[in-house]
Protein backbone atom coordinates (compact mmCIF):
# COMPACT_ATOMS: atom_id res chain seq x y z
CA UNK A 1 0.00 0.00 0.00
CA UNK A 2 1.41 3.40 -1.00
CA UNK A 3 -0.57 5.24 1.70
CA UNK A 4 -1.19 3.93 5.19
CA UNK A 5 -3.57 5.29 7.82
CA UNK A 6 -4.14 4.14 11.40
CA UNK A 7 -6.79 5.50 13.76
CA UNK A 8 -7.42 4.76 17.43
CA UNK A 9 -9.77 6.07 20.07
CA UNK A 10 -12.19 8.84 19.06
CA UNK A 11 -11.28 8.99 15.33
CA UNK A 12 -11.63 5.21 15.12
CA UNK A 13 -15.16 5.50 16.47
CA UNK A 14 -15.91 8.13 13.83
CA UNK A 15 -14.58 5.92 11.06
CA UNK A 16 -16.61 2.92 12.26
CA UNK A 17 -19.86 4.92 12.28
CA UNK A 18 -19.27 7.10 9.18
CA UNK A 19 -17.40 4.86 6.75
CA UNK A 20 -20.24 2.43 5.90
CA UNK A 21 -22.41 5.31 4.70
CA UNK A 22 -19.64 6.71 2.51
CA UNK A 23 -19.04 3.29 0.97
CA UNK A 24 -22.74 2.67 0.39
CA UNK A 25 -23.17 6.09 -1.22
CA UNK A 26 -20.52 5.23 -3.83
CA UNK A 27 -18.74 8.54 -3.11
CA UNK A 28 -15.25 7.42 -4.16
CA UNK A 29 -16.23 5.90 -7.49
CA UNK A 30 -18.52 8.84 -8.22
CA UNK A 31 -15.65 11.31 -7.76
CA UNK A 32 -13.48 9.18 -10.04
CA UNK A 33 -16.25 9.17 -12.64
CA UNK A 34 -16.50 12.97 -12.45
CA UNK A 35 -19.99 13.09 -10.94
CA UNK A 36 -20.51 16.80 -10.23
CA UNK A 37 -23.83 16.24 -8.43
CA UNK A 38 -22.14 14.88 -5.30
CA UNK A 39 -22.00 18.26 -3.53
CA UNK A 40 -25.59 19.34 -4.14
CA UNK A 41 -27.44 21.37 -6.74
CA UNK A 42 -25.92 24.72 -5.74
CA UNK A 43 -22.37 23.40 -6.20
CA UNK A 44 -22.94 21.38 -9.35
CA UNK A 45 -22.02 24.07 -11.87
CA UNK A 46 -18.71 24.79 -10.15
CA UNK A 47 -17.92 21.11 -9.53
CA UNK A 48 -18.61 20.22 -13.16
CA UNK A 49 -15.58 22.25 -14.22
CA UNK A 50 -13.32 21.52 -11.24
CA UNK A 51 -12.80 17.74 -11.23
CA UNK A 52 -9.88 17.53 -13.65
CA UNK A 53 -7.47 16.73 -10.78
CA UNK A 54 -8.83 13.19 -10.74
CA UNK A 55 -7.17 12.65 -14.15
CA UNK A 56 -4.09 14.77 -13.44
CA UNK A 57 -1.55 11.96 -13.58
CA UNK A 58 -2.44 10.82 -17.11
CA UNK A 59 -2.95 14.37 -18.37
CA UNK A 60 0.41 15.49 -16.99
CA UNK A 61 2.56 12.63 -18.32
CA UNK A 62 3.16 14.26 -21.75
CA UNK A 63 4.50 17.38 -19.99
CA UNK A 64 7.44 15.52 -18.45
CA UNK A 65 9.66 15.20 -21.56
CA UNK A 66 8.95 18.85 -22.45
CA UNK A 67 10.01 20.00 -18.97
CA UNK A 68 13.09 17.78 -18.99
CA UNK A 69 14.13 19.07 -22.41
CA UNK A 70 13.77 22.68 -21.29
CA UNK A 71 15.79 21.99 -18.15
CA UNK A 72 18.59 20.42 -20.21
CA UNK A 73 18.56 23.43 -22.53
CA UNK A 74 18.80 25.87 -19.61
CA UNK A 75 21.52 23.91 -17.80
CA UNK A 76 23.58 23.80 -21.01
CA UNK A 77 23.50 27.60 -20.96
CA UNK A 78 24.58 27.73 -17.31
CA UNK A 79 21.10 28.61 -16.04
CA UNK A 80 20.83 26.48 -12.91
CA UNK A 81 18.93 28.65 -10.41
CA UNK A 82 15.14 28.41 -10.52
CA UNK A 83 12.87 31.03 -8.95
CA UNK A 84 9.12 30.45 -8.73
CA UNK A 85 6.73 33.41 -8.52
CA UNK A 86 3.37 32.00 -7.48
CA UNK A 87 0.77 32.19 -4.73
CA UNK A 88 -1.25 29.64 -2.76
CA UNK A 89 -1.31 26.12 -4.14
CA UNK A 90 0.80 27.04 -7.17
CA UNK A 91 3.78 27.75 -4.90
CA UNK A 92 3.13 25.50 -1.90
CA UNK A 93 3.01 22.25 -3.91
CA UNK A 94 6.31 22.86 -5.77
CA UNK A 95 7.89 23.94 -2.47
CA UNK A 96 7.00 20.59 -0.86
CA UNK A 97 8.07 18.62 -3.93
CA UNK A 98 11.45 20.35 -4.18
CA UNK A 99 12.20 20.26 -0.45
CA UNK A 100 11.32 16.57 -0.20
CA UNK A 101 13.54 15.80 -3.19
CA UNK A 102 16.39 17.87 -1.76
CA UNK A 103 16.40 20.13 -4.80
CA UNK A 104 16.94 23.91 -4.52
CA UNK A 105 13.97 26.02 -5.60
CA UNK A 106 13.58 29.68 -4.64
CA UNK A 107 9.97 30.48 -3.74
CA UNK A 108 8.81 34.07 -4.27
CA UNK A 109 5.31 34.20 -2.79
CA UNK A 110 5.61 37.58 -1.12
CA UNK A 111 5.35 41.25 -1.95
CA UNK A 112 7.85 42.21 0.75
CA UNK A 113 10.36 44.40 -1.14
CA UNK A 114 13.28 42.86 0.73
CA UNK A 115 12.16 39.36 -0.19
CA UNK A 116 11.68 40.31 -3.85
CA UNK A 117 15.16 41.85 -3.96
CA UNK A 118 16.66 38.72 -2.41
CA UNK A 119 15.01 36.57 -5.09
CA UNK A 120 16.46 38.79 -7.80
CA UNK A 121 19.95 39.09 -6.33
CA UNK A 122 20.50 35.43 -5.46
CA UNK A 123 23.47 34.35 -3.37
CA UNK A 124 27.03 33.09 -3.62
CA UNK A 125 25.97 29.44 -3.43
CA UNK A 126 23.27 29.32 -6.11
CA UNK A 127 24.35 32.28 -8.22
CA UNK A 128 22.64 35.50 -9.22
CA UNK A 129 20.33 36.70 -11.93
CA UNK A 130 22.77 35.68 -14.66
CA UNK A 131 22.13 32.03 -13.70
CA UNK A 132 18.40 32.39 -13.01
CA UNK A 133 15.21 31.29 -14.75
CA UNK A 134 11.93 32.66 -13.39
CA UNK A 135 8.78 30.53 -13.49
CA UNK A 136 5.66 32.72 -13.34
CA UNK A 137 2.65 30.68 -12.19
CA UNK A 138 -0.85 32.13 -12.17
CA UNK A 139 -4.03 30.23 -12.92
CA UNK A 140 -6.12 33.33 -13.55
CA UNK A 141 -3.28 35.15 -15.25
CA UNK A 142 -4.12 38.31 -13.33
CA UNK A 143 -2.66 37.71 -9.85
CA UNK A 144 -1.17 41.00 -8.71
CA UNK A 145 1.74 39.41 -6.81
CA UNK A 146 2.98 37.30 -9.73
CA UNK A 147 2.39 40.07 -12.26
CA UNK A 148 4.47 42.43 -10.11
CA UNK A 149 7.27 39.87 -9.82
CA UNK A 150 7.29 39.27 -13.58
CA UNK A 151 7.50 43.00 -14.35
CA UNK A 152 10.36 43.46 -11.89
CA UNK A 153 12.37 40.49 -13.13
CA UNK A 154 11.90 41.61 -16.73
CA UNK A 155 13.39 45.00 -15.91
CA UNK A 156 16.25 43.49 -13.92
CA UNK A 157 17.13 41.06 -16.71
CA UNK A 158 17.12 43.82 -19.31
CA UNK A 159 19.44 45.86 -17.07
CA UNK A 160 21.92 42.96 -17.33
CA UNK A 161 21.52 42.81 -21.09
CA UNK A 162 19.58 39.53 -20.92
CA UNK A 163 16.45 39.01 -23.02
CA UNK A 164 13.63 38.13 -20.56
CA UNK A 165 12.11 35.82 -23.18
CA UNK A 166 15.07 33.49 -22.66
CA UNK A 167 14.74 33.47 -18.85
CA UNK A 168 11.04 33.55 -17.99
CA UNK A 169 8.73 30.55 -18.26
CA UNK A 170 4.99 30.97 -17.79
CA UNK A 171 2.46 28.51 -16.35
CA UNK A 172 -1.19 29.54 -16.65
CA UNK A 173 -4.61 28.45 -17.86
CA UNK A 174 -5.24 28.55 -21.61
CA UNK A 175 -6.77 31.82 -22.73
CA UNK A 176 -5.91 33.75 -19.57
CA UNK A 177 -4.63 37.32 -19.94
CA UNK A 178 -1.15 36.07 -19.00
CA UNK A 179 -1.35 33.27 -21.56
CA UNK A 180 -2.30 35.56 -24.42
CA UNK A 181 0.16 38.33 -23.54
CA UNK A 182 3.06 35.93 -22.94
CA UNK A 183 2.58 34.07 -26.21
CA UNK A 184 2.41 37.37 -28.07
CA UNK A 185 5.70 38.42 -26.44
CA UNK A 186 7.40 35.13 -27.33
CA UNK A 187 7.64 33.58 -23.85
CA UNK A 188 7.69 29.83 -23.30
CA UNK A 189 4.23 28.95 -21.95
CA UNK A 190 2.97 25.76 -20.32
CA UNK A 191 -0.80 25.58 -20.14
CA UNK A 192 -2.35 23.88 -17.12
CA UNK A 193 -5.63 21.96 -17.15
CA UNK A 194 -8.35 24.64 -16.71
CA UNK A 195 -10.62 22.10 -14.99
CA UNK A 196 -8.33 21.94 -11.94
CA UNK A 197 -8.54 24.53 -9.16
CA UNK A 198 -5.30 26.01 -7.88
CA UNK A 199 -5.22 24.18 -4.56
CA UNK A 200 -5.81 20.80 -6.28
CA UNK A 201 -3.07 21.46 -8.87
CA UNK A 202 -0.06 19.72 -7.28
CA UNK A 203 0.16 17.08 -10.03
CA UNK A 204 -0.55 19.47 -12.91
CA UNK A 205 1.76 21.88 -14.73
CA UNK A 206 1.66 24.19 -11.70
CA UNK A 207 3.37 21.61 -9.53
CA UNK A 208 5.50 19.93 -12.18
CA UNK A 209 7.05 22.71 -14.27
CA UNK A 210 8.98 24.54 -11.52
CA UNK A 211 9.84 21.28 -9.76
CA UNK A 212 11.07 19.62 -12.92
CA UNK A 213 13.12 22.63 -14.01
CA UNK A 214 14.73 22.57 -10.55
CA UNK A 215 15.74 18.92 -11.05
CA UNK A 216 13.02 16.79 -9.43
CA UNK A 217 12.39 13.31 -10.88
CA UNK A 218 8.84 13.93 -12.10
CA UNK A 219 8.22 10.39 -13.35
CA UNK A 220 8.88 9.03 -9.87
CA UNK A 221 6.38 11.49 -8.37
CA UNK A 222 3.72 10.62 -10.94
CA UNK A 223 4.39 6.89 -10.49
CA UNK A 224 3.80 7.29 -6.74
CA UNK A 225 0.51 9.06 -7.41
CA UNK A 226 -0.59 6.56 -10.04
CA UNK A 227 0.00 3.65 -7.68
CA UNK A 228 -2.55 5.18 -5.30
CA UNK A 229 -5.30 5.96 -7.78
CA UNK A 230 -6.90 2.52 -7.66
CA UNK A 231 -7.00 2.58 -3.85
CA UNK A 232 -8.92 5.86 -3.71
CA UNK A 233 -11.22 5.11 -6.66
CA UNK A 234 -13.07 2.13 -5.22
CA UNK A 235 -15.96 2.07 -2.73
CA UNK A 236 -14.29 -0.02 -0.07
CA UNK A 237 -13.75 0.26 3.71
CA UNK A 238 -10.03 0.01 2.91
CA UNK A 239 -10.07 3.16 0.76
CA UNK A 240 -7.60 5.47 2.60
CA UNK A 241 -9.30 8.65 1.35
CA UNK A 242 -12.68 7.53 2.73
CA UNK A 243 -11.08 6.60 6.06
CA UNK A 244 -9.23 9.93 6.25
CA UNK A 245 -12.34 11.95 5.40
CA UNK A 246 -14.39 10.09 7.99
CA UNK A 247 -11.72 10.67 10.63
CA UNK A 248 -11.37 14.42 10.05
CA UNK A 249 -14.92 15.44 9.11
CA UNK A 250 -17.17 12.98 10.93
CA UNK A 251 -18.86 13.23 14.28
CA UNK A 252 -21.36 15.47 16.06
CA UNK A 253 -20.25 17.67 17.65
CA UNK A 254 -17.37 17.66 15.23
CA UNK A 255 -13.78 18.48 16.11
CA UNK A 256 -13.33 21.40 13.73
CA UNK A 257 -9.57 21.86 14.19
CA UNK A 258 -6.97 19.49 12.79
CA UNK A 259 -3.50 19.58 14.35
CA UNK A 260 -0.89 18.54 11.77
CA UNK A 261 2.36 17.21 13.23
CA UNK A 262 5.37 16.06 11.20
CA UNK A 263 7.15 13.36 13.19
CA UNK A 264 10.21 11.79 11.59
CA UNK A 265 8.95 11.65 8.02
CA UNK A 266 11.12 12.30 4.97
CA UNK A 267 8.47 14.57 3.46
CA UNK A 268 9.30 18.22 4.14
CA UNK A 269 6.66 20.94 4.43
CA UNK A 270 3.57 18.85 3.65
CA UNK A 271 1.44 20.37 6.47
CA UNK A 272 1.63 23.81 4.82
CA UNK A 273 0.23 22.34 1.60
CA UNK A 274 -2.47 20.40 3.47
CA UNK A 275 -3.35 23.57 5.38
CA UNK A 276 -4.18 25.58 2.27
CA UNK A 277 -6.03 22.66 0.63
CA UNK A 278 -8.35 21.99 3.57
CA UNK A 279 -8.83 25.54 4.87
CA UNK A 280 -9.73 27.06 1.51
CA UNK A 281 -11.84 24.09 0.45
CA UNK A 282 -13.92 23.76 3.64
CA UNK A 283 -13.87 27.20 5.32
CA UNK A 284 -17.13 28.72 4.12
CA UNK A 285 -20.82 29.12 5.04
CA UNK A 286 -19.79 29.44 8.68
CA UNK A 287 -18.30 25.95 8.86
CA UNK A 288 -15.02 24.24 7.99
CA UNK A 289 -11.97 22.39 9.25
CA UNK A 290 -9.12 24.58 10.50
CA UNK A 291 -5.70 22.97 10.01
CA UNK A 292 -3.18 23.93 12.70
CA UNK A 293 0.46 23.24 11.79
CA UNK A 294 2.26 22.04 14.91
CA UNK A 295 5.70 20.97 16.08
CA UNK A 296 6.18 17.69 18.01
CA UNK A 297 6.61 19.86 21.13
CA UNK A 298 3.78 22.38 20.56
CA UNK A 299 1.68 23.35 23.60
CA UNK A 300 -1.53 22.11 21.97
CA UNK A 301 -0.20 18.54 22.23
CA UNK A 302 -0.10 18.86 26.01
CA UNK A 303 -3.35 20.81 26.41
CA UNK A 304 -5.28 18.72 23.85
CA UNK A 305 -8.41 20.88 23.60
CA UNK A 306 -11.61 18.94 22.93
CA UNK A 307 -12.11 20.51 19.51
CA UNK A 308 -8.62 19.63 18.19
CA UNK A 309 -7.92 16.34 16.43
CA UNK A 310 -4.23 15.44 16.15
CA UNK A 311 -2.99 13.97 12.86
CA UNK A 312 0.62 12.85 12.75
CA UNK A 313 2.59 12.46 9.51
CA UNK A 314 5.10 9.65 10.02
CA UNK A 315 7.34 7.35 7.97
CA UNK A 316 5.52 4.15 8.89
CA UNK A 317 2.03 4.43 10.35
CA UNK A 318 1.72 0.66 10.80
CA UNK A 319 4.66 0.60 13.24
CA UNK A 320 4.20 4.06 14.76
CA UNK A 321 0.72 3.31 16.06
CA UNK A 322 2.12 0.72 18.46
CA UNK A 323 3.20 3.53 20.78
CA UNK A 324 0.46 4.01 23.38
CA UNK A 325 1.14 7.73 23.69
CA UNK A 326 -0.50 8.25 20.29
CA UNK A 327 -3.86 6.84 21.34
CA UNK A 328 -6.64 8.93 19.81
CA UNK A 329 -4.48 10.29 16.99
CA UNK A 330 -4.69 9.79 13.24
CA UNK A 331 -1.39 8.44 11.90
CA UNK A 332 -0.64 8.60 8.19
CA UNK A 333 2.34 7.65 6.06
CA UNK A 334 3.01 7.35 2.37
CA UNK A 335 5.00 8.66 -0.56
CA UNK A 336 4.56 12.31 -1.56
CA UNK A 337 2.64 11.44 -4.72
CA UNK A 338 0.30 9.24 -2.69
CA UNK A 339 -0.20 11.99 -0.11
CA UNK A 340 -1.26 14.45 -2.81
CA UNK A 341 -3.84 12.06 -4.24
CA UNK A 342 -5.32 10.88 -0.93
CA UNK A 343 -5.59 14.36 0.59
CA UNK A 344 -7.28 15.77 -2.52
CA UNK A 345 -9.86 12.98 -2.52
CA UNK A 346 -10.36 13.19 1.25
CA UNK A 347 -10.85 16.96 1.13
CA UNK A 348 -13.47 16.69 -1.60
CA UNK A 349 -15.24 13.97 0.41
CA UNK A 350 -15.05 16.06 3.58
CA UNK A 351 -16.70 18.92 1.68
CA UNK A 352 -19.63 16.64 0.87
CA UNK A 353 -19.89 15.61 4.51
CA UNK A 354 -19.93 19.26 5.61
CA UNK A 355 -22.53 20.21 3.02
CA UNK A 356 -20.35 22.79 1.25
CA UNK A 357 -18.79 23.27 -2.20
CA UNK A 358 -15.11 22.28 -1.79
CA UNK A 359 -14.12 23.91 -5.09
CA UNK A 360 -15.09 27.56 -4.69
CA UNK A 361 -13.51 30.33 -2.60
CA UNK A 362 -16.20 33.00 -2.22
CA UNK A 363 -14.41 35.12 0.38
CA UNK A 364 -10.92 35.28 -1.16
CA UNK A 365 -11.84 38.09 -3.53
CA UNK A 366 -12.99 40.45 -0.76
CA UNK A 367 -9.44 41.12 0.49
CA UNK A 368 -8.25 41.68 -3.09
CA UNK A 369 -11.01 44.24 -3.69
CA UNK A 370 -10.11 46.06 -0.47
CA UNK A 371 -6.44 46.08 -1.47
CA UNK A 372 -7.21 47.53 -4.90
CA UNK A 373 -9.32 50.25 -3.28
CA UNK A 374 -6.51 51.23 -0.92
CA UNK A 375 -3.96 51.30 -3.73
CA UNK A 376 -6.19 53.48 -5.88
CA UNK A 377 -7.30 55.94 -3.20
CA UNK A 378 -4.32 55.88 -0.77
CA UNK A 379 -6.47 57.06 2.14
CA UNK A 380 -5.11 57.81 5.59
CA UNK A 381 -5.56 54.85 7.97
CA UNK A 382 -8.97 54.93 9.65
CA UNK A 383 -7.56 53.44 12.85
CA UNK A 384 -5.19 55.76 14.72
CA UNK A 385 -1.86 54.25 15.65
CA UNK A 386 -0.11 54.46 18.98
CA UNK A 387 3.26 53.16 20.11
CA UNK A 388 3.87 50.64 22.89
CA UNK A 389 7.37 49.33 23.72
CA UNK A 390 8.60 50.62 20.36
CA UNK A 391 5.89 48.80 18.38
CA UNK A 392 3.22 50.71 16.43
CA UNK A 393 -0.25 49.42 17.34
CA UNK A 394 -3.66 49.60 15.64
CA UNK A 395 -6.79 47.88 16.95
CA UNK A 396 -10.23 47.17 15.49
CA UNK A 397 -11.84 47.97 18.86
CA UNK A 398 -10.52 50.69 21.24
CA UNK A 399 -11.20 48.37 24.18
CA UNK A 400 -8.32 46.20 23.00
CA UNK A 401 -5.88 49.01 23.79
CA UNK A 402 -7.12 49.95 27.25
CA UNK A 403 -4.19 48.39 29.15
CA UNK A 404 -1.50 50.67 27.74
CA UNK A 405 1.05 47.86 27.36
CA UNK A 406 1.90 45.52 24.51
CA UNK A 407 1.34 42.46 26.70
CA UNK A 408 -1.98 43.94 27.81
CA UNK A 409 -3.12 44.42 24.20
CA UNK A 410 -2.39 40.76 23.49
CA UNK A 411 -4.18 39.65 26.64
CA UNK A 412 -7.19 41.75 25.64
CA UNK A 413 -7.18 40.06 22.23
CA UNK A 414 -7.03 36.59 23.80
CA UNK A 415 -9.92 37.60 26.07
CA UNK A 416 -12.09 37.93 22.94
CA UNK A 417 -11.60 34.22 22.21
CA UNK A 418 -14.72 32.08 22.54
CA UNK A 419 -14.27 28.63 24.17
CA UNK A 420 -13.88 27.05 20.71
CA UNK A 421 -11.81 29.90 19.25
CA UNK A 422 -8.41 30.18 17.61
CA UNK A 423 -5.72 32.81 17.11
CA UNK A 424 -4.49 33.57 13.59
CA UNK A 425 -1.07 35.23 13.36
CA UNK A 426 -0.56 36.95 10.00
CA UNK A 427 2.99 38.11 9.28
CA UNK A 428 3.33 40.60 6.41
CA UNK A 429 7.11 40.79 6.68
CA UNK A 430 10.31 39.68 4.95
CA UNK A 431 10.46 36.09 6.18
CA UNK A 432 14.03 35.69 4.95
CA UNK A 433 15.18 38.51 7.24
CA UNK A 434 13.24 37.49 10.36
CA UNK A 435 12.37 33.77 10.01
CA UNK A 436 12.42 33.48 13.81
CA UNK A 437 9.08 35.30 13.88
CA UNK A 438 7.35 32.00 13.14
CA UNK A 439 8.35 30.89 16.65
CA UNK A 440 5.80 33.38 17.96
CA UNK A 441 3.10 30.81 17.21
CA UNK A 442 4.27 28.54 20.02
CA UNK A 443 4.30 31.37 22.56
CA UNK A 444 0.87 32.66 21.51
CA UNK A 445 -0.70 29.19 21.70
CA UNK A 446 0.63 28.78 25.24
CA UNK A 447 -0.30 32.32 26.33
CA UNK A 448 -3.78 32.32 24.79
CA UNK A 449 -4.51 28.73 25.81
CA UNK A 450 -6.07 28.02 22.40
CA UNK A 451 -4.82 26.66 19.06
CA UNK A 452 -2.89 29.22 17.02
CA UNK A 453 -2.08 29.34 13.31
CA UNK A 454 0.71 31.24 11.59
CA UNK A 455 0.63 32.54 8.02
CA UNK A 456 3.16 34.51 6.00
CA UNK A 457 1.39 37.37 4.24
CA UNK A 458 0.25 37.86 1.61
CA UNK A 459 0.49 34.22 0.55
CA UNK A 460 -2.10 32.98 3.08
CA UNK A 461 -4.69 35.33 1.54
CA UNK A 462 -4.87 32.87 -1.36
CA UNK A 463 -5.59 29.93 0.96
CA UNK A 464 -6.38 30.15 4.68
CA UNK A 465 -7.69 33.68 4.15
CA UNK A 466 -10.87 32.02 2.88
CA UNK A 467 -11.39 30.21 6.20
CA UNK A 468 -10.71 33.38 8.24
CA UNK A 469 -13.64 35.18 6.64
CA UNK A 470 -15.94 32.35 5.51
CA UNK A 471 -15.43 29.78 8.27
CA UNK A 472 -16.74 29.82 11.85
CA UNK A 473 -16.63 33.28 13.45
CA UNK A 474 -14.36 32.07 16.26
CA UNK A 475 -10.99 33.60 15.32
CA UNK A 476 -9.06 36.57 16.66
CA UNK A 477 -6.36 38.05 14.46
CA UNK A 478 -2.87 39.30 15.17
CA UNK A 479 -1.36 41.07 12.16
CA UNK A 480 2.34 41.83 12.12
CA UNK A 481 3.71 44.28 9.57
CA UNK A 482 7.07 46.02 9.29
CA UNK A 483 8.41 49.42 8.42
CA UNK A 484 11.76 49.32 6.63
CA UNK A 485 13.89 51.63 4.49
CA UNK A 486 13.87 49.04 1.70
CA UNK A 487 11.39 49.53 -1.12
CA UNK A 488 11.20 48.62 -4.78
CA UNK A 489 9.38 50.13 -7.74
CA UNK A 490 7.06 47.93 -9.80
CA UNK A 491 7.63 48.81 -13.48
CA UNK A 492 4.47 50.13 -15.11
CA UNK A 493 2.57 50.39 -11.84
CA UNK A 494 1.77 53.53 -9.80
CA UNK A 495 2.67 51.79 -6.53
CA UNK A 496 5.73 50.14 -5.01
CA UNK A 497 6.09 46.73 -3.41
CA UNK A 498 6.16 48.42 -0.02
CA UNK A 499 2.87 50.16 -0.73
CA UNK A 500 1.38 46.93 -2.10
CA UNK A 501 2.11 44.76 0.93
CA UNK A 502 0.94 47.54 3.26
CA UNK A 503 -2.34 47.78 1.34
CA UNK A 504 -2.76 44.00 1.39
CA UNK A 505 -2.44 43.91 5.18
CA UNK A 506 -4.71 46.92 5.69
CA UNK A 507 -7.26 45.61 3.21
CA UNK A 508 -7.52 42.23 4.90
CA UNK A 509 -7.75 43.85 8.35
CA UNK A 510 -10.65 45.99 7.19
CA UNK A 511 -12.53 43.01 5.74
CA UNK A 512 -11.97 40.97 8.92
CA UNK A 513 -13.23 43.88 11.04
CA UNK A 514 -16.30 44.19 8.79
CA UNK A 515 -16.97 40.50 9.52
CA UNK A 516 -16.85 41.27 13.23
CA UNK A 517 -13.45 39.62 13.78
CA UNK A 518 -11.19 41.28 16.40
CA UNK A 519 -7.93 42.48 14.82
CA UNK A 520 -4.74 43.86 16.33
CA UNK A 521 -2.07 45.14 13.91
CA UNK A 522 1.48 45.50 15.21
CA UNK A 523 3.96 47.33 12.99
CA UNK A 524 7.61 46.61 13.74
CA UNK A 525 9.58 49.82 13.22
CA UNK A 526 12.90 48.09 13.99
CA UNK A 527 12.08 44.47 13.06
CA UNK A 528 15.09 42.68 14.59
CA UNK A 529 14.74 44.53 17.90
CA UNK A 530 10.94 44.63 18.02
CA UNK A 531 10.64 40.88 17.51
CA UNK A 532 12.31 40.45 20.91
CA UNK A 533 9.80 42.85 22.50
CA UNK A 534 6.96 40.96 20.84
CA UNK A 535 8.21 37.58 22.09
CA UNK A 536 8.45 38.94 25.63
CA UNK A 537 4.94 40.41 25.45
CA UNK A 538 3.55 37.07 24.25
CA UNK A 539 4.92 35.18 27.25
Amino acid sequence: MTFDIHVTGHPRELVETTLPGLVASLVASSITAGDSSLWGASAEAEASRRLGWVQAVSVSRPLVPEIEALRAELVAKGVTRVVLAGMGGSSLAPEVIAQTSGVPLVILDSTSPGQVLAAIDGDAESGGLDKTVLVVSSKSGSTVETDSAKRTFEAALRDLGIDPVERIVVVTDPGSPLDEASRAQGYRVFNADPTVGGRYSALTAFGLVPSGLAGVDLNELLDEAEATLLEVAIDSPDNPALVLAAAIAGGEPRRDKLGLVTDGTHIVGLPDWIEQLIAESTGKNGTGILPVVLLPVSPELDALPDDLQILRLVDNAAQFHLFERHEGEILVSGSLGAQFVVWEYATAIAGRMLGIDPFDQPDVESAKVATRGLLDARPEPTQPAFTLDGVEVRVSDPALAASGTLAGVLDALWAQLPPNGYVAIQAYVNRIAIPQLQGLRELVAADAGRPATFGWGPRFLHSTGQFHKGGPATGVFLQITERTDTDLEIPGRPFTFGQLIEAQAAGDASVLAEHGRPVVTLTLTDPQLDVVELFEAAQ
